[in-house]
């Protein structure tokens, strides 16, 4: 098991990883990256094909790779999946990387409703159970990290996309509240908001995509950012500068600019 820092004075080790959404973009860059002969790596995903191949990769690298098929917006089934991999496996480092990107169509006045209450559990309310399974867990064992993937999203009113920068606002004031709430106990907790990365999730945005980062070097960070036991790593950092300008603008202004903004976005594919 890693050892416990909770004073990050020890460098964190784990042995255990959990990945969500390893079957595509971040999550599988992450699996890759923490794969080697001494890890037991658990990767879940939607995709049975994809994810096989990305614990085949683990392997080659000398991991132990475990497979779980599993839907998020099944959240008592994610929660007692979590529980039986822990007990064969304890976790000690929980990668929270699934999610579901979409915005209202441009022709529609709303969102779909089905579409809002889908990325509120995807996003936002079983990675923040899991989570919170995963703490319990580790602040018995004395020890533990958890990351969460949110968004840059979440630090605007986005017209275009109310259900995603809304389910990953929840998801990024979860994160914090547990980070705090979970001092002292010797587990840590990292919220990662990253913009543009090329992903299957992004490569169905067609409007521009500034500063557009690749996913392995957006698992590096996020690597960094946990062994360092980083509150929040935001990437690019220009989105810091623009996260700042929002909460200091006068609303009118803000407003104004958020409705000129235009996004398109291919369907998602069927699953």
């Amino acid at each position: 098991m890693a050892r416990a820092r909770p004073n990050g004075e020890t460098r964190f080790d784990p042995t255990t990883v959990l990945i969500t959404g390893a079957s595509s973009g971040i999550g599988a860059e992450l699996a890759r990256f923490y794969a080697r002969s001494d890890r037991t790596l658990i990767l879940w995903g939607r995709d049975a094909h994809r994810l096989e191949q990305v614990a085949r990769d683990c392997r080659a690298l000398g991991a132990g790779a475990r497979t779980r098929v599993l839907d998020l917006r099944d959240g008592g089934g994610a929660i007692a999946a979590f529980r039986a991999d822990d007990d064969r496996h304890p976790v000690d480092l929980l990668v929270l990387a699934a999610g579901l990107g979409d915005m209202r169509q441009n022709a529609a006045r709303t969102e779909d409703a089905e579409t809002v209450l889908e990325l509120g559990l995807v996003n936002y309310a079983t990675p923040s159970a899991i989570a919170t399974a995963g703490a319990e867990r580790m602040v018995s064992r004395g020890g533990g990290h958890i990351a969460m993937l949110g968004s840059v999203a979440a630090f605007h009113a986005l017209p275009f996309a109310p259900a995603y920068s809304g389910s990953k606002a929840g998801l990024m004031r979860f994160a914090e509240a547990l980070r705090n709430g979970l001092s002292g106990y010797g587990v840590g907790v990292t919220l990662v908001s990253p913009g543009f990365v090329d992903t299957p999730m992004s490569r169905r945005v067609s409007s521009a995509k500034p500063f557009l980062q690749t996913a392995p070097a957006s698992a590096r960070l996020i690597a960094r950012a946990i062994e360092e036991n980083r509150a929040h790593l935001v990437f690019p950092r220009l989105f810091s500068v623009l996260r700042f300008l929002d909460i200091i603008m006068p609303r009118p202004i803000r407003d104004g600019i958020l409705r000129r903004l235009k996004a398109d976005q291919a369907p998602r594919p069927a699953s």
